[in-house]
């Protein structure tokens, strides 16, 4: 019996090492196999303003089929881009196409000759389109596997349909995904709305085109965040929309009860606005000189005043101006509010009688009133407020 079960064992054994052997020839990679591989990178290629994805389907170092997806803008310094997509015919070294553009529909021409120099390949030749020819000559390119393409072009627009709380995205800004044939008609429909559309949002990058779809950015009153959201996932053409990352950090942020600061259902913004002015005018010594409350964003706008110690004898006036937001610290309501305080930007200018000397200045964070207020001005408003301050370490409420 005993020898009957090392019988068993050797050969269990033995099939091991079989396994292991057939694994390890499999795993040798077939010079003869069909790959695909990506260039995303052509450099020189339309003065280095196109964005580029060469895909070669290949058996072996052979390139039996290609496709030149090219995503470029339509004028010298224009934010307007425009795309084409070409199958490429292969002969030997040549890969040569025809198509159009996809937006402006003009005519496009590709000749190019790929050359292999041990791990890199170098480009020549033309691609036309419309009446212009663009000389391509570029060199030592390097290729990625498929694998490492699509981990490359996971794009993530920070939206987040129901947030738990507005730690990681902010109760003011909302981001809309919608398709690009429907982006227009949805923009227009925020015409005469109190809602603020991020310039930058408008352009459509090269990433939209090829995915079809275009992330715009909007402001809103954090009261009226949820009805727009459910608004626009009303909206034909909208793929999704939610809260994103926007002004609010969390390092500058109290959280307070709500209690203290309503009447009724609101927020009582004049009563919050005399604490905050008060506590600030102590921490920046300045005298407050006046606030505002945005109506389309929520945002608040303090303004300080205080004499300017940069040249005493001028009598100068420095004005510092604070930005805030208060809003319910999740969605749907809930019995806290978070603050946030922005970092304080001061001008400096003669405001006194008579003559005024004129001062050029760009407004920037005040360097001394950044360091005072990050020592002291949040610390007390949480002091002052009942608030309690974030603890990123921990991600919790300290």
């Amino acid at each position: 019996m005993r020898a009957l079960l090392f019988c068993l064992a050797g050969l269990m054994a033995a099939s091991a090492d079989i396994a292991f052997a057939q694994t390890k020839l499999q795993s040798k990679a077939d010079p003869n196999a069909t790959e695909v591989r990506y260039f995303t990178a052509i450099d020189g290629l339309m003065d280095g303003n196109a964005d580029v994805i060469l895909k070669e389907m290949r058996q072996g170092k052979t390139v039996n089929a290609a496709t030149l997806d090219v995503c470029y803008p339509v004028g010298k310094n224009s934010d307007h881009k425009d795309r084409f997509v070409v199958n490429l015919a292969v002969s030997g070294q040549t890969l040569t196409g025809t198509t159009q553009s996809i937006g402006d529909k003009s005519p496009v021409t590709v000749k190019l000759v790929r050359k292999q120099t041990g791990d890199t390949f170098d480009f020549r030749g033309q691609i036309g389109i419309g009446q212009t020819v663009t000389e391509v000559a570029s060199s030592e390119n390097s290729d990625i596997s498929e694998k490492e393409f699509q981990d490359s072009q996971t794009v993530d627009d920070g939206i987040t349909a129901a947030p738990k709380d507005f730690t990681d995205v902010s109760p003011e800004s909302v981001g809309v995904r919608v398709k690009l044939d429907a982006a227009l008609d949805f923009l227009k429909s925020l015409k005469g709305e109190a809602v603020e559309v991020a310039l930058n949002s408008l352009a459509v990058t090269c990433d939209a085109l090829r995915a079809g779809q275009q992330t715009i950015s909007l402001s809103v009153d954090p009261d009226r965040a949820a009805a727009l959201i459910a608004k626009a996932k009303s909206t034909p053409g909208v793929v999704a929309a939610g809260w994103t990352a926007g002004t609010v950090e969390m390092d500058r942020t109290i959280r307070i009860p709500a209690a203290d600061w309503r009447d009724g259902d609101k927020i009582n913004k004049d009563k919050l606005v005399s604490a905050i002015s008060g506590v600030l005018s102590k921490t920046l010594s300045a005298k407050p000189a006046s606030s505002n409350w945005n109506a389309t964003t929520g945002k608040l706008r303090l303004n300080f005043k205080r004499p300017s110690q940069l040249y005493p004898p001028l009598n100068l006036t420095d004005t510092i101006e604070v930005a805030g937001l208060v809003a319910p610290d999740k969605p749907g309501g809930s019995d806290r509010l978070m603050l946030w305080i922005g970092n304080p930007v001061t001008t400096t200018a003669d405001e006194g009688t008579g003559p005024k000397l004129n001062l050029s200045e760009e407004s920037s964070g005040d360097e001394e009133g950044d360091a005072r207020d990050d020592s002291g001005s949040i610390e007390a408003l949480a002091k002052e407020l009942k608030g309690q301050r974030w603890d990123a370490d921990k991600s919790v409420w300290k």
